[in-house]
């Protein structure tokens, strides 16, 4: 579009430069939402959809019944710790009463407490016999709960390999869901990104340029930016190699544009000096002016020289005399600043 001399076409612009940054700021929400919701077209998998259903339930059975055994055992032991420390005390306590009653023996010398010195013995073998048993049957539920840890620990692992197997069953379907889902979000993505370079390409100079704008800058954060964080590991190729191809055709198109804006300058140039000015809008004009530059070919001119009437590149005539006042203008200027004479199109080289 050409750049407008008045000041209200400038915030015109503007605010429709404005429309079209709020336009693309909705629709890049509108299509975050979209794509954000895209994977709940499908169902979340859980390992339990994967596991062998029988083999599942009968290895969980036997493990909490493993573990129920082991509980009871360990429950066992416990009591049978209590009974040794029981009989332990009994022992001791009679082997003190023993002790006594041989330092009575001794000091008397009563032949008639011979019996009961066996009797006596009798009963610390008996006690000493009872705590044996105990720690034999310690020693057998020790062992007992040693088979149960290894039991355990062998179906502990079967089942760890069965839902091993399972697991990767879930991982090989989420990977495929995954590649559908990313094949979801793509397939909205990349026609809308092809959607927008078509209407840059046919439309971006028409009325309606801020909605093309717009769409085009959401359509292109959607598909570089919005789509980053669902990529796949792979992902990343389709998006790069996207982006390869749109810079190949965009620099391409830009190669052969710029060779074909040269070619038209090399005939704009060869045509009639007074014809060229005509094709150039004044407040074009006076913008490249303010920049020191030819209006014609773009190219430096030393405005500031006062006797610089033609740039020296293209030809292109840039001040004259005013025919009513002789005041040094531009030839682009409908009216004189001087004296505000209209000029009549012809022009007249400043002395």
């Amino acid at each position: 579009m050409r750049a407008g001399s008045r000041l209200s076409e400038r915030w015109f612009t503007r605010a429709l430069w404005l429309v079209a940054l709020l336009f693309a700021g909705f629709l890049i929400g509108l299509g975050s939402l979209i794509v954000g919701d895209l994977p709940q077209v499908e169902q979340r998998y859980t390992l339990g959809q994967f596991l062998d259903t029988d083999q599942a339930r009968a290895s969980a059975d036997i493990l909490k019944q493993i573990r129920r055994d082991q509980d009871d055992n360990r429950r066992r032991i416990e009591q049978e710790r209590l009974a040794l420390e029981a009989a332990q005390a009994a022992s001791e306590g009679a082997r003190e009463t023993f002790a006594n009653w041989l330092k009575t023996r001794d000091a008397t010398q009563r032949v008639d407490q011979d019996p009961g010195l066996i009797a006596r013995t009798l009963q610390l073998d008996t006690l000493k016999d009872a705590e044996r048993a105990v720690e034999e049957r310690l020693a057998a539920l020790a062992r007992t709960g040693l088979d149960l840890s290894e039991r355990e620990a062998a179906q502990a692992q079967a089942d760890g390999a069965l839902r091993a197997a399972a697991q990767q069953k879930r991982d090989a379907a989420e990977r495929g869901q995954e590649l559908r889902v990313f094949g979801y979000r793509l397939a909205l993505t990349l026609p809308l990104l092809a959607l927008a370079g078509w209407l840059l390409l046919k439309r971006r100079h028409t009325r309606n340029w801020p909605f093309v704008w717009g769409f085009a800058l959401a359509a292109a954060f959607a598909f570089f930016v919005e789509l980053v964080p669902y990529l796949p590991s792979y992902g990343g190729y389709v998006q790069y190699g996207v982006g390869v191809l749109v810079t190949l055709i965009g620099g391409r198109s830009a190669i052969n544009a710029l060779h074909a804006y040269r070619q038209r300058q090399a005939l704009v140039e060869a045509r009639p000096n007074q014809e060229r000015r005509t094709e150039i809008a004044i407040d074009q004009a006076l913008a490249r002016f303010a920049k020191k530059i030819c209006p014609g070919c773009e190219r430096p001119v030393a405005l500031g020289d006062p006797d610089t009437n033609f740039c020296p590149h293209c030809g292109l005539g840039l001040f004259e005399r005013c025919p009513a006042c002789t005041q040094r203008k531009s030839t682009f200027e409908r009216f004189c600043h001087a004296c505000g004479h209209q000029s009549a199109g012809a022009a007249i080289p400043a002395a």
